[in-house]
């Protein structure tokens, strides 16, 4: 949701005037996908990576306002937390040596936000959940200076008439808590996978991601630590899910329709599906009024950017402003490196791209249902999840990441016709990382059982290990000074 807004209150002509608007759209778009009128360019990739400010003493910093002053980069952009921030990339064509150009791109702009930090006297840190933070930094004192995020603070509690956001995560030891506001919505920063689609492919590449998050999610964990409890392989799934509990209309969010979800169903005969349930399902959450121009789609965009489903789909526009569809695959944690970054983006290409090609559909391969099971469950066991996948009723998930799916990953991209040697080097720390079964959940946890639950020193030692440029499964368990 990266448009900002211009009011803080809205009345209630205000809110009528939006819901025209976003009708209008909604059956303008209806008529874009009968007239075919999408993109049809080839795949184009893009990320975004949201991070960490934190101060020497391993504390969240919140000076974002100050370190995007002095990046002066609008590729970088300010998240929820004054202490987050979000690192963008320019699309790129998926081809040839694309993702070592990803990786060379991130790199130099990771070094820039180090830089940029170092002079403000903090560090930036990727990470799905910060080690060292508590309760008391998701106050509203440390929102990011952007109205939309006031207002989103004020609409969502306006939402649940009052009601305060209960914190309630059982894993390997349990989580309760309650929260005012949504700044719990800030303890979760995640990778953000783009993929530009045909219109006619376009549903099945939506419902190959949601096949495929299960093994993403398992083999990326990278947030096993919630205040110092040791909760799911990747906590962040039931942070945010939580942080924003606000379902549709008439208060159902105790039913099947939630604003962050898995979703409801696969797309069937096409993306149109998932914004007309917007449309039905969805109270609007910033109602804020913009151009009567249907053809901008901004409102349109506007509600689809307050509804989070782990797997996303937008409207975009390419340079010469035809209409294009894209895929946010959204299960990803931030970290542990830029590396392990860009071998989870080349895992997630290949495995989209197999699955979504194949003459047998994604949708017919696994039931709605079952996808949904594997993806919580591998959220919550990480590598030793056993889970149903076509052709198997039970599969360890480690087993099935390296005895199948790296294969098909690779056929996938090698199907885009991508550089052999960058396939065999990204694919090989996905392969290394399941064989040693060292994720970043997996090392983060080891660390613990070693030196103790000192939330501080793991933070230390983590950000070290990340510091060296090192995949994680290269990760030691020694501490730093």
């Amino acid at each position: 949701m990266g448009q900002e807004i211009t009011a803080s209150h809205f009345s209630k002509h205000e809110l009528e005037v939006f819901m025209s608007r976003l009708k209008k759209e909604t059956a303008e778009l209806e008529c874009w996908f009968l007239a075919n009128k999408f993109s049809d360019h080839e795949p184009v990739a893009g990320y975004e990576m949201e991070a960490w400010l934190i101060d020497k003493q391993g504390e969240p910093a919140p000076c974002n306002e100050a370190f995007l002053k002095s990046a002066d980069n609008k590729l970088y952009t300010a998240e929820l937390a004054q202490f987050n921030i979000e690192l963008n990339a320019d699309p790129e064509n998926i081809r040839s040596n694309f993702l070592s150009n990803f990786e060379k791109d991130f790199q130099q702009h990771w070094l820039n936000c180090q830089n940029v930090a170092e002079n403000l006297g903090c560090r930036v840190l990727s990470t799905g959940i910060l080690q060292t933070l508590t309760n008391d930094h998701l106050n509203m004192g440390n929102v990011s200076n952007l109205l939309r995020y006031k207002v989103l603070n004020e609409q969502v509690l306006k939402q649940r008439n009052g009601r305060a956001l209960q914190l309630n995560i059982n894993g390997r030891q349990s989580l309760k808590s309650t929260h005012h506001n949504v700044m719990l919505e800030a303890a979760a920063t995640s990778l953000q996978i783009h993929l530009q689609a045909p219109q006619d492919l376009a549903h099945h590449y939506y419902n190959a991601s949601i096949l495929i998050s299960a093994p993403m999610v398992a083999i990326s964990s990278n947030s096993p630590y919630m205040f110092a409890k040791d909760l799911w392989h990747e906590t962040r799934i039931p942070v945010f899910e939580q942080a924003v509990d606000v379902g549709g209309y008439n208060g159902a969010s105790q039913g099947p329709v939630h604003r962050v979800s898995f979703g409801t169903d696969y797309a069937r005969q096409s993306l149109m599906e998932c914004f007309t349930e917007n449309l039905e399902h969805f109270p609007v959450l910033l109602p804020m009024c913009f151009t009567e121009d249907v053809e901008q789609m901004q409102h349109l965009s506007l509600h689809n950017g307050t509804i989070w489903r782990w797997n996303r789909p937008l409207i975009g526009f390419d340079k010469d402003a035809r209409p294009h569809l894209r895929i946010e695959h959204r299960v990803i944690p931030s970290g542990p490196s830029v590396v392990d970054n860009i071998a989870n983006m080349a895992f997630y290409f290949g495995l989209v791209q197999y699955y979504a090609t194949q003459n047998i559909k994604p949708n017919e391969l696994l039931d709605f249902a079952q996808a949904r099971d594997n993806f919580y469950t591998s959220a919550q066991h990480g590598l030793d999840n056993k889970v149903v996948w076509p052709g198997c009723e039970r599969c360890e998930m480690r087993h099935l990441i390296l005895h199948k799916l790296i294969d098909h990953a690779q056929a996938g991209l090698e199907s885009l016709n991508l550089d052999s040697a960058d396939i065999e080097y990204y694919l090989n720390i996905i392969q290394s990382r399941a064989e040693q079964k060292q994720t970043g959940s997996y090392w983060q946890r080891e660390f613990v059982a070693r030196h103790g639950n000192d939330m501080k020193k793991l933070l230390e030692t983590y950000y070290q290990n990340q510091q060296t440029g090192e995949p994680v499964h290269n990760w030691d368990f020694e501490t730093y000074r």
